[in-house]
């Protein structure tokens, strides 16, 4: 189970839960069952709620009852394991061997860690005279006896999603007793679990150490390594796993592509991936990934066909039909508006499935000039997106106002000549969809120039310095840079530079087009003093409103709401103006605008910038064969255009809150 389908109780109902639970283990079984009734009263619908109701029922001798309780709760939360293990006591109750071993056994495949499961199993196969089952059951609970409670107990809170009662709980654990393999390890899914990385990576490490031929373990850190896009590194776990494991070669091989495509090498993954089809040809999943990794080479028609085949294999797959949309060129058929629009209406479709579908249905109808129904579709699946993204946009905002304080022009006059001399990186920033991805086709069409992909070895860097328990009120970085030596600096430089030659082929400069880096150009500047910035800018609503109708991948959550779009839109301003003041001439601003209106006169600016000779395919930059991982992928392949300059007008009536909310941004984005 996700741990997103968890039922979060309040704090109050978790309370009379513990109250009830207690008087059922006093055996005050009536009391239970009426505080159990009252509480589903106020909040019938409650995962939490209904399984103690349940368990009062069983308790106070209403069976029948508990049974249709635990029927509803499992229309709601099928795998939820311990209303499995409940319904398995109700036929406990009732005498009913078979359909309590069925129900025991659903409990324990969604919930290994289960251990009052295990033990009735063990006594009904005996029972019902099954000696093997009965020892494999008998042999689960030995196991289980051997790890410690509190970790059992942790696991199975973890499997049935409850991870604010699970972590604690584990970590109080590991405070008490120290390093504990299981613990440690449990600790990191959790962490895995809440989109967390740096935690996991340090304790799965630890885990290996003591326990290197831990391959599930070892595993997990690969998966870990490849969330903080360490695809060298994941890939020579991978290696090792297959080494060590070759029976089970497919169970790794897909997580090995993965790695692959991280690296860039698209046609091994493509090679991988399809070799695993060969198993599992209805894999939904693989055939997405192999159409991304077939867009990102430039196959469109390649790509379009294994998207279908992801959609055929999995009817109510929003991300496949997006990823349609999200090519930009592709035209959906009336028979798949009709299937769109029938999706985003059954209610039995998930959510990540339906704000794919909104965002799809809005970009077709946008297509066929029907703004304002495209507009609601916008809106709603940007709604359903934000509401579990969690994104507070006074985090970044604060975040910027540090670099300012710490940023000064005394800090970098005192620091002057210190970092890696090396000149190779080009880094564009700026916003997603500001034309960023156009710079970049331009520049990598250049003899000299690699063109990479967004490179996440900054952040990487950042996430060092931060340390492991950020303070968000008092943050170690920035406020660290002034604490570094010229040697330490310097190594910063180094290691960014060693890290990224991974995505190299040899030639003299590379692009790293990570458009956030501007959060960071104070550090970029001190340890990379010749590398060259490039600002990649676009007219606030025509970015602002690009944005909004773009779902990323991953990251970006600033995207989702109008107003915390235009909140970023004038940090990056407001940032961008601090760098410009502290460190004149360091970036170079290219307005997307003017890179349409005049785009031979702006590539000679670029290349000049970069200290490179004119070269005639950087105006043809669409004819350049390359991979492109961003949204505008297709785009870049197509010569420019002015058209795409003033899409937003097309909904203009509506977007009078983004204007409001832009401000002064509106006409101060050009001030240099």
């Amino acid at each position: 189970m996700d741990a997103t389908d968890a039922t979060t109780a309040a704090p109050a109902i978790a309370a009379d839960i513990r109250r009830i639970r207690a008087l059922l283990k006093e055996k005050k079984f009536a009391a239970g069952l009426a505080a159990a009734e009252a509480l589903r009263a106020e909040a019938p619908d409650d995962r939490d709620v209904l399984l103690v109701t349940a368990t009062a029922q069983r308790f106070a001798g209403r069976v029948p009852d508990a049974l249709k309780t635990l029927a509803q709760l499992e229309r709601s939360h099928p795998r939820f394991s311990r209303l499995h293990e409940e319904r398995g006591h109700c036929f406990v109750f009732m005498r009913q061997a078979p359909q309590a071993i069925e129900a025991f056994l659903a409990a324990v495949n969604l919930n290994h860690s289960l251990p009052g499961s295990w033990s009735m199993l063990e006594g009904l196969y005996r029972m019902t005279g099954d000696a093997g089952n009965a020892e494999t059951a008998g042999s689960h609970v030995a196991t289980m006896r051997k790890v410690p409670p509190e970790v059992v107990t942790a696991t199975g809170l973890f499997v049935d999603g409850d991870l604010d009662a699970a972590e604690p709980m584990v970590r109080a654990f590991l405070m008490k007793h120290g390093a504990h393999i299981e613990g440690m390890r449990l600790l990191a899914r959790i962490g895995v679990a809440r989109s967390v990385y740096d935690d996991p990576e340090l304790l799965l490490s630890a885990v290996l150490e003591l326990a290197p031929d831990y391959r599930a373990a070892r595993k997990e850190y690969a998966e870990v390594l490849i969330e903080l896009h360490r695809y060298a590194d994941a890939r020579r776990e991978l290696e090792r796993l297959v080494t060590e494991d070759p029976e089970n070669r497919l169970y790794y091989q897909g997580l090995t592509a993965t790695a692959c495509a991280g690296l860039g090498e698209h046609e091994r993954a493509i090679e991988l991936y399809r070799d695993l089809l060969r198993g599992t040809p209805a894999d939904a999943d693989l055939h997405l990934s192999i159409a991304h990794a077939l867009k990102t080479q430039g196959r469109r028609d390649e790509a379009i066909a294994s998207y279908h085949r992801a959609a055929a294999c999995r009817p109510a797959f929003g991300d496949a039909y997006w990823s349609l949309a999200n090519l930009k060129t592709y035209r959906f058929t009336d028979e798949e508006l009709a299937r769109l629009r029938a999706l985003q209406a059954d209610p039995s479709v998930a959510t990540v499935d339906r704000f794919h579908v909104c965002f799809a249905l809005a970009k077709a109808l946008e297509d066929q000039r029907d703004f304002a129904e495209s507009f609601r579709f916008y809106e709603l699946g940007n709604a359903l997106k934000h509401a579990s993204s969690g994104y507070r946009p006074s985090i970044i905002e604060n975040k910027a106002h540090q670099q300012i304080e710490v940023c000064t022009a005394e800090f970098f006059a005192g620091r002057r000549g210190w970092g890696a001399p090396d000149p190779d990186p080009i880094f564009i920033i700026g916003l997603p969809r500001s034309g960023s991805t156009l710079v970049e086709q331009i520049l990598a069409s250049h003899s000299r120039v690699e063109g990479t992909m967004e490179l996440p070895n900054v952040q990487q860097i950042v996430s060092t310095l931060r340390g492991r328990d950020p303070d968000p009120e008092n943050p170690r970085y920035p406020r660290i840079l002034a604490e570094l030596t010229v040697d330490e600096v310097r190594g910063l430089g180094e290691k960014y530079l060693a890290t990224t030659r991974v995505y190299r082929t040899g030639k003299p400069l590379f692009i790293d087009k990570m458009p956030n880096n501007f959060r960071h150009l104070g550090l970029i500047h001190l340890m990379l003093p010749n590398a060259k910035i490039i600002d990649a800018r676009r007219e606030p609503m025509a970015c602002c409103f690009s944005n909004f109708k773009q779902l990323f991948a991953r990251g970006q959550e600033f995207t989702y709401s109008i107003e915390d779009i235009a909140r970023y839109y004038r940090t990056y301003l407001e940032l961008m103006w601090h760098w410009d003041r502290v460190l004149p001439g360091r970036v170079l601003r290219v307005q997307h605008e003017d890179v349409v209106d005049d785009l031979e006169g702006n590539v000679r600016r670029l290349l000049d910038f970069c200290n490179l000779e004119f070269e005639p395919q950087c105006v043809e930059f669409h004819k350049t064969q390359r991979n492109v991982r961003t949204a505008s992928s297709e785009q870049v392949r197509q010569p420019i255009f002015r058209e795409g300059l003033d899409h937003w007008t097309n909904f203009e009536q509506w977007l009078g809150p983004l204007q409001a909310a832009l401000g002064d941004a509106l006409t101060r984005y050009r001030d240099e």
